[in-house]
């Protein structure tokens, strides 16, 4: 099965006053390695209190299977259709 591409978006307190590194040390948890390759990061995002993931992912049921393991729920998972 392919891959979908999905935009994972998190509410996160002062996340744009958050240091560059401690939002690096925060992104480099194992959790990706953990659901295999069902989920690949591609990219991320912060604009005020909220951040913005871009992923690949097998369906949005992995993309809650990571939300579980993270220390930060969505707030939003939005499919990108196109």
């Amino acid at each position: 099965m392919a891959l979908r591409k999905f935009i994972i978006e998190r509410e996160i307190p002062k996340a744009g006053s958050v240091a560059r590194e401690q939002l690096r040390e925060a992104a480099a948890k194992e959790v990706l390695n953990l659901l295999g390759s069902d989920i690949q990061w591609i990219d991320s995002f912060v604009a005020g209190d909220k951040t913005f993931g871009v992923y690949l992912a097998e369906d949005e049921t992995v993309i809650r299977q990571h939300a579980e393991i993270d220390a930060f729920s969505p707030t939003r998972i939005t499919e990108v259709s196109r």
